[in-house]
């Protein structure tokens, strides 16, 4: 991931240097680079997890599985300081209960300080869905209609779900008329990381898929999978007639070449797409779940006629209840726990939740300093500490705005796209843009 991420940076870098060198700009250069990756990976030491690994005088460390990711870990830490011990917490993402492949979350036992994650802290997931049927009527209503099924999939993690969710239709047949489409995946990082996971070692696995390797059964391997690395193998999936599955990156639809495929199936009625990730405010992916009944892609505007879709409570994180329950196994309860990495309403939401259940618990401000030995706050970041009901309501009030500002953000990408359009056209836009600013400039 580290390399992609260098190589998209790369990328990027060249593109604006283009237009940069052009309009006389300075050089745009990127955070870092494919080298830089590679060489930040020969520092990496691997840990297993439940080994406690000491990393300098009166710090040691310990990783436990915490279920979200391959790889994924809570991490513990004891620091010792002038003749004291304390034990650190940081949850990491906590992972979501029975999800295929990995194991459920591990629990740790014991913390004086805890660091914990919010990304679900004010909802839940509600009741398990049925995704392998779920996923199987789209299949056949797509299917019987001459479409594809087009799913915007992050490349690591949920791609490897859909592979297992895929394998479990066809090995049953509950498509009927169609047993024998195609599924492509078409993204040299999927490719790579599903790769990872066929060379690794069965004890990260659930139970039930070491139960299908035992048997000789690939979990993530099923009749007619074709992998699209090359841009050559990546152009001639729209080449094949045949009804199919094309699993692609970005799972947002911001970048990648699910983009490629958004335009060859978008504005085909019997195509769908599905949606199987969460879609952040202002991405492409949002705007599609949100009804959009045109799109932009590669300066061509695409009128949105195909089935727009959602596979509900497909989350590698655990929600609300599940935070809570990682909590509560930590006992006695921890002198202090912090919120963070979640949104502002889902950070308050579960401190407050967490408060009421006795924990002493604060959602810090960006920027906000603790001394950890203590408890006491050092700097309160980029706001005056507030009631927590004053709280709620400005968090509340600053994300709508946030909302708004990402809408901003997102009609300067439509602009960027409409260079080279006709004047007509530009005109028409430039009009439309000049009336909303008339009615809201304020």
């Amino acid at each position: 991931m580290l390399r992609d991420s260098g190589h998209i940076q790369e990328f990027e870098a060249e593109w604006r240097n283009r237009k940069a060198k052009r309009a006389g700009l300075p050089e745009y250069l990127p955070l870092y680079t494919v080298q830089d990756a590679v060489n930040a990976m020969k520092q990496f030491s691997p840990c297993r997890y439940g080994e406690v690994v000491p990393v300098c005088e009166g710090i040691s460390v310990r990783f436990t599985d915490v279920g979200h990711l391959l790889g994924s870990a809570s991490i513990e830490i004891w620091v010792e300081e002038e003749g004291k011990q304390k034990t650190l917490a940081f949850s990491g993402d906590v992972g979501n209960l029975h999800q295929p492949l990995l194991n459920d979350p591990s629990y740790l036992s014991q913390a004086d300080v805890v660091v914990m994650e919010s990304t679900y802290g004010g909802r839940s997931h509600g009741p398990r869905p049925d995704y392998v049927n779920d996923l199987a009527r789209v299949l056949q209503r797509t299917f019987d209609r001459g479409g594809n099924l087009v799913v915007p999939c992050f490349a690591v993690g949920r791609t490897q779900e859909m592979l297992y969710f895929l394998r479990q239709v066809k090995q049953n047949r509950l498509v009927k008329g169609h047993e024998d489409f195609p599924v492509y995946v078409d993204s040299p990082l999927a490719v790579e990381a599903t790769g990872i996971f066929h060379n690794t070692d069965r004890e990260y696995f659930d139970p039930e898929t070491c139960n299908l390797l035992e048997q000789g059964i690939d979990p993530i391997r099923c009749p007619g999978l074709r992998l699209a690395v090359t841009s050559e193998e990546s152009q001639a999936i729209n080449a094949d007639r045949r009804c199919k599955v094309i699993l692609s990156a970005s799972g947002m639809c911001e970048a990648g070449r699910i983009k490629h495929h958004l335009k060859h199936n978008l504005w085909r009625p019997e195509s769908t797409i599905l949606f199987v990730g969460y879609q952040a405010v202002g991405t492409l992916g949002r705007a599609l779940v949100e009804g959009a009944t045109d799109v932009r892609l590669f300066g061509e505007k695409i009128e949105v006629r195909a089935e727009i879709c959602q596979l509900p409570g497909m989350s590698g994180h655990a929600d609300r209840e599940g935070l809570v329950k990682w909590l509560e196994a930590i006992q006695p309860m921890p002198g202090q726990v912090y919120i963070n990495h979640g949104g502002e309403d889902s950070c308050e939401q579960l401190a407050a939740q967490l408060r009421s259940m006795g924990y002493n618990a604060l959602a810090p401000y960006p920027g906000a300093e603790y001394d950890l030995a203590t408890g006491h706050q050092l700097a309160a970041g980029n706001t005056q500490r507030k009631e927590p009901e004053e709280v709620s309501l400005e968090r509340r009030g600053t994300a709508v705005f946030r909302r708004l500002l990402e809408a901003g953000k997102r009609l300067m990408t439509v602009i960027s796209h409409n260079q080279g359009g006709t004047n007509k056209d530009l005109a028409k836009f430039a009009d439309q843009i000049n009336a909303l600013c008339d009615k809201w400039d304020r």
